[in-house]
């Protein structure tokens, strides 16, 4: 359906996916404003103050007092109660965009149209059409955008494809993951509400899928199956992405249970296990034939604090005059949104307004 469209928008060669990245702290020093003044936004700006040479100088939201107290919190210099204030700051060099998804679309082009390059939180939009939107727009304006899908960027991940790499775990057969999270409490909050694009696929799904993606490529049949919450949205989804070969990947997410929250990389040979959090680890552990396991350490804090490594991703591609990262490319992020469409689809989830 958005073939023709994906193959008119520009490339950007692979990034080496087995290279550790550099510290955050090396990467040149931006200035970010942050748009929404939530939880997430919070976590990256600390990890930004604590971890980079970069600042955070601006802070937008619907809310002046909100953003306030996040200025307050974060030593910011500039809070604006309104969106438009933000993007069009001279103090900013690039725009967090850390709203609900259901207004990634409308937040990113805002900023776009101001002239400003955008990270952009994952999920990163309700659907694949609304990506589509974002990405032609930057490329139009010769604009810089990302997904801010952050465990791409961290050194477990790097270590995981490294091992791949050296033929220790031997053909890749398998990926397993799950991500579950007991977020079900608030039955008025964000993730029950359809107007907000709620549901476990989009904010806690979207882990696993792009984790499985990033190993196993692209090119899969999606297979998927569900509940639905009272409010229609995703409780729990079941995947399974098939791929030619031996290759299959099955994932699971729920928004009603906290899960393990690992994953699993089989080959022929040997496993990775990647320890819950695995978007986040603090190491892995390579399962060798013989029985021995190994444990590698990343040699970075486990959490939020690999929030970091995105931050310092997108300096380096502004330094660089870079629209893209070749370590989470447009068409990695469309992959991803393709995959999200169908599983939607598959188990009968859809958003006011699509």
């Amino acid at each position: 359906m958005y073939a023709s469209a994906i193959d008119a928008l520009p490339t950007v060669p692979a990034a080496n996916k087995s290279a550790l990245p550099p510290d955050p702290a090396t990467a040149p020093a931006i200035r970010w404003g942050v748009l929404g003044a939530g939880g997430i936004a919070r976590m990256f700006a600390r990890a930004i103050q604590h971890h980079t040479v970069s600042n955070v100088t601006a802070v937008g939201s619907r809310s002046l007092e909100k953003a306030a107290s996040f200025a307050q919190d974060f030593h910011m210099p500039r809070i604006y109660g309104s969106y438009e204030e933000l993007v069009a700051s001279d103090d900013i060099d690039v725009v967090y965009v850390a709203s609900p998804h259901s207004h990634h679309r409308e937040h990113a082009l805002l900023a776009l149209e101001a002239g400003k390059p955008v990270l952009v939180e994952k999920a990163f939009t309700r659907n694949t059409g609304e990506a589509l939107d974002i990405f032609q727009l930057a490329a139009s304006k010769g604009l810089f955008v990302m997904e801010a899908m952050w465990t791409r960027f961290l050194p477990a991940t790097s270590l995981v494809h490294e091992i791949i790499a050296s033929g220790q775990i031997g053909e890749v057969v398998a990926v397993l993951a799950d991500h579950g999270q007991k977020l079900d409490h608030d039955a008025a909050g964000r993730l029950l509400n359809p107007a907000l694009a709620g549901g476990a696929l989009l904010d806690l799904g979207v882990y696993p899928i792009a984790y499985a993606i990033d190993i196993l490529g692209a090119l899969a049949r999606v297979s998927a199956v569900g509940k639905l919450t009272e409010t229609g949205v995703d409780g729990n989804v079941s995947l399974v992405l098939d791929y030619p070969g031996k290759r299959q990947a099955s994932l699971n997410t729920t928004l009603w249970a906290k899960t393990a929250t690992t994953a699993v990389v089989a080959g022929t040979k040997a496993w990775i296990e990647v320890p819950g959090d695995f978007y986040c680890p603090a190491s892995i552990r390579l399962h060798l034939p013989d029985g021995l396991t190994k444990e590698i350490s990343t040699g970075f804090p486990p959490g939020h604090a690999g929030l970091a490594y995105e931050a310092a991703e997108v300096a380096r591609c502004l330094s660089a005059g870079q629209l893209q990262s070749g370590r989470n490319s447009w068409r990695d992020t469309l992959a991803v949104m393709a995959t999200l469409d169908e599983a939607r689809q598959q188990v009968g989830v859809v958003y006011p307004g699509e």
